[in-house]
């Protein structure tokens, strides 16, 4: 079953390599309904409005499903992930798995 060009589209993560990936790949091929998040820092808009960013605390579970319950995705990517450097990612070890193992 293909996804229709006007299905509401989330992609988790859309400000990282990955979901940006994503996004401009979905907008490239003709997608219009498309929403992503952001944590930190809200991104530059993309031309026309053509994707929505809404700040979401993805490890925070109430906050995740209250998103989802108002804005009713139809297709879910996920590539939200916390990441960092070879230092940060083998001195802060546990830190990283535990917040990517509470996303949702």
């Amino acid at each position: 079953m293909a996804i229709g060009k006007e299905s509401k589209i989330l992609v988790l993560g859309g400000t990282g390599m990955v979901g940006s990936a994503l996004i401009r790949k979905l907008v490239e091929k003709g997608y219009t309904n498309i929403i992503s998040n952001y944590h930190l820092r809200k991104p530059e808009e993309y031309p026309q409005g053509k994707v929505l960013f809404f700040k979401l605390d993805l490890t925070r579970q109430d906050e995740t499903e209250r998103f989802f319950f108002e804005h009713k995705p139809e297709y879910v990517f996920l590539s939200a992930a916390k990441v960092g450097g070879i230092l940060a990612n083998s001195t802060y070890k546990a830190e990283f798995i535990y917040e990517n193992l509470a996303m949702r």
